[in-house]
């Protein structure tokens, strides 16, 4: 048993999704691996798997990201 428990890092007022409970926390209560954030409000942390999802979709149709378009199934 640990002597001491390893704190976590963040600010008071910040907010933070859990991934692992799926829910918004205020603080950051769980490990940094199991969490997005943090975000500025409530609201905001509340909508992170839609902002990730929005911004996903955003990389994933971005011509930047994609210079060789690969063959179609009947290339």
């Amino acid at each position: 048993m640990p002597l001491f428990k390893r704190r976590t890092v963040g600010k008071p007022g910040e907010w933070f999704y859990c991934l692992e409970h799926k829910k918004v926390e205020e603080g950051p209560d769980c490990p940094g691996k199991d969490r997005m954030g943090p975000y500025a409000s409530r609201q905001d942390a509340t909508r992170a798997m839609e902002t990730a999802r929005e911004r996903n979709e955003e990389w994933e149709t971005d011509p930047r990201w994609h210079d060789n378009p690969s063959p179609g199934p009947d290339a």
